[in-house]
């Protein structure tokens, strides 16, 4: 389950971080490190700071969006300090969200996001993901910086994996039915959005509707199958709208 768990940094400014990160991940098992549009990598300093954990850092993928370094993911968790106005499921207790991430790894990939250093993610990229998780802290002073994050999250990662060996561990009833990628949600709401114009229930261009029906489907956590049943509809649909207009 653990090299599914994926750690995914955001345009991280400082390379340090990207050391200090990577060996948060492997002090917890943990090995696929993918970076957005870091500002400086390979660095040195990003080397220096990994203090062991080299390997993470020189193996590390680069993506140019963070919709391509989560497209194959099936649960996708953006790290938060604050609610945005994009209503996803959200976590209160990171233990609750370490729970679901390794059952959810035991049949794909799974990422955990971390945003900037300095104002974490953005809304269009909270878009990217299924579930947000905060990190309960110090009302007075929540501050943590990027490696201390990664570390925390992570620990709980591998503490709920560490007390769920196979032998004992009972998967989840969703497990034997497959989730879908993140990239395959994609479609599916492109999907919709169009059949949506078509017939002209949506007419504004900037309506919240398809963005809350998106949160509404991200809540509703539907398996591959509920995907491709929905897709079908669709289509019929569609073939419907094209014989109204002959």
């Amino acid at each position: 389950m653990l090299p599914n768990i994926r750690i995914v940094l955001v345009q991280t400014y400082h390379p340090g971080n990207i050391g200090s990160s990577a060996r948060a991940m492997k002090t917890m098992g943990l090995t696929d490190l993918a970076l957005v549009n870091p500002r400086c990598y390979p660095d040195p300093e990003a080397s220096r700071l990994a203090a062991g954990a080299e390997d993470v850092v020189d193996q590390a993928r680069v993506f140019t969006s963070l919709t391509e370094a989560v497209s194959d993911c099936t649960q996708v968790v953006g790290a938060s300090a604050r609610l945005r106005s994009y209503p996803l499921p959200h976590y209160d207790e990171p233990t609750e969200m370490a729970a679901d991430l390794v059952a959810n790894a035991r049949q794909g990939p799974v990422a955990l996001v971390f945003g900037r250093e300095r104002f974490g993610l953005v809304n269009e990229e909270i878009r990217d993901c299924s579930h947000q998780v905060s990190i309960p802290a110090n009302p007075d002073y929540g501050v943590l910086n990027l490696s201390q994050a990664v570390q925390v999250l992570a620990y709980e990662t591998f503490s709920v994996w560490r007390r769920q060996p196979d032998s004992d561990y009972q998967a989840p009833a969703h497990d034997s039915v497959p989730l879908p990628t993140r990239q395959q949600l994609h479609h599916f709401h492109d999907h919709l959005s169009q059949v949506m114009h078509a017939s002209g229930f949506i007419t504004q261009p900037h309506a919240r509707t398809e963005e809350q029906l998106r949160a509404l489907f991200d809540r509703a956590q539907p398996t591959r199958r509920d995907i491709s049943l929905l897709r079908g509809l669709l289509s019929s649909l569609e073939k419907g709208m094209q014989g109204d207009d002959h």
